[in-house]
C-alpha cells in the first residue's frame, strides 16, 4: 500500500503521550501524523519539579514546546484540528475533523480535564498554589496551612495523606454532605482533621497565592495551597464511537502494549487505568509507538510488502571502523 493519503499512524492527542509516540515511530521511518487540538492541561503547570532531567523544574508549555521540536527532527507531521469522528473500513482508520484523514494504525493520546472547584478565584490559583495531584506537588508545600477540597474516600486520603508533608491539613466539603465511609471518618477522628461544612464563596489570593478560603457565613481560614478531587472528564468520545470498551470510571481498557479491543487501534496516557503522571504518561506512549512499529512490520511481511530500498551491497558505503568518525 503505497498511497501517500494514508499514513501509517495517526496519533490524537501532542501532550505527553503522543509526543514521545511520535518520536519513537519517527525514527522508526514511519509516516506519523500527529493531529494537535491544543487542550493538553500541561499549560496548567507553570513549575514541573519531577520530570526527569530538569531538577530546576520546567514549565508543562516548555516540555511541550520541546516535545514538539524533538517529533519535527524526526519527521514527524503536525496538524491542528479537532477529531470528531473516528471509523475503521476493511484496515484502514477513517478520521474526520475540519479534513479527513485515513491511516493503518491510530493511537488516541486525548487525555483527561480535571474538573477544578466552581469557586471565584480558582482559575488565577491552578498550578500555582492550587492543585490536583498529591504525588505532583505535595513536596511543594510542605509546612504550609493545607485545604483539601472534597467530600468522599479519595478526599480523606488525600487529607491524611498530607499530613506527611504538613501538620495543618483541613477538609472542606463546600457545602456538600460528606459521602466518606465510617472507616475513613474514623482515621480523621484519629488524626484530629478539620472538617469545614460551609460553602466556600472565594478564594483570596494575591497573583495566584492563596491567602485565605472566605465561606458563606463569612467565616474566614488562612491558608497557603489547596487540593481538589472534584474529579475528572476523560477524553473517550472517539474510542465510545468505533467500539472501545472502557472501565467503570469511563477510561480505556489496554492491553500491556496499549492496544485495545479494536484491532489497531490504541491508546496512551491520562486516557488509560493510570496514574496520571506526565513521565508515566511517556512510558505509555513510547510502549505503544514500540508495540506499533511491530504491528505494521509484521504486516508487511504477512503482505509481502517490506517497505525497502534495495541495492547491491556492494554499492552501500563502506562502514567506518569501529569507534572512528567520519
Amino acid at each position: 500500500m503505497n498511497d501517500r493519503s494514508v499514513w501509517d499512524v495517526i496519533i490524537v492527542g501532542a501532550g505527553f503521550a503522543g509526543l514521545p509516540a511520535g518520536i519513537y515511530l519517527g525514527r522508526s521511518r514511519r509516516r506519523v501524523l500527529i493531529v494537535e487540538g491544543g487542550r493538553s492541561m500541561a499549560v496548567w503547570e507553570p513549575d514541573v519539579q519531577n520530570y526527569l532531567g530538569f531538577p530546576e523544574g520546567i514549565s508543562g508549555e516548555q516540555l511541550l514546546q520541546k516535545g514538539r521540536v524533538h517529533a519535527l527532527k524526526f519527521g514527524v507531521t503536525f496538524v491542528h484540528d479537532t477529531i470528531r469522528h473516528l471509523s475503521k473500513h476493511d484496515d484502514l482508520f477513517q478520521l474526520e475533523g475540519s479534513k479527513s484523514y485515513r491511516s493503518k494504525r491510530v493511537l488516541l493520546a486525548t487525555g483527561l480535564t480535571h474538573l477544578p472547584p466552581d469557586i471565584p478565584g480558582v482559575s488565577d490559583c491552578l498550578g500555582h498554589s492550587l492543585f490536583f495531584c498529591k504525588d505532583c506537588d505535595a513536596f511543594r508545600v510542605q509546612g504550609k496551612r493545607l485545604v483539601v477540597i472534597g467530600r468522599n474516600n479519595e478526599a480523606v486520603d488525600y487529607a491524611l495523606a498530607m499530613l506527611s508533608y504538613s501538620p495543618s491539613v483541613i477538609i472542606a466539603t463546600n457545602g456538600h454532605e460528606a459521602t466518606w465511609d465510617d472507616e475513613h471518618a474514623a482515621w480523621l477522628e484519629e488524626y484530629q482533621v478539620g472538617i469545614e461544612q460551609q460553602r466556600i464563596v472565594h478564594i483570596e489570593h494575591e497573583a495566584g497565592a492563596i491567602q485565605a478560603f472566605i465561606f458563606e457565613q463569612g467565616h474566614r481560614i488562612a491558608a497557603d495551597a489547596a487540593f481538589t478531587t472534584r474529579g475528572d472528564v476523560y477524553h473517550t468520545s472517539l474510542a465510545k464511537e468505533i467500539g472501545v470498551e472502557l472501565d467503570d470510571e469511563g477510561q480505556i481498557l489496554v492491553d500491556a502494549c496499549m492496544r485495545t479491543n479494536v484491532s489497531g487501534l490504541y491508546a496512551a496516557g491520562c486516557v488509560t487505568v493510570a496514574n496520571c503522571q506526565m513521565i508515566i504518561a511517556a512510558g505509555q506512549g513510547v510502549t505503544a509507538a514500540q508495540a506499533i512499529n511491530r504491528d505494521l512490520f509484521k504486516d508487511s511481511l504477512r503482505r509481502h510488502a517490506l517497505p525497502v530500498q534495495r541495492r547491491p551491497f556492494e554499492d552501500a558505503a563502506c562502514p567506518m571502523p569501529m569507534g572512528e568518525e567520519p
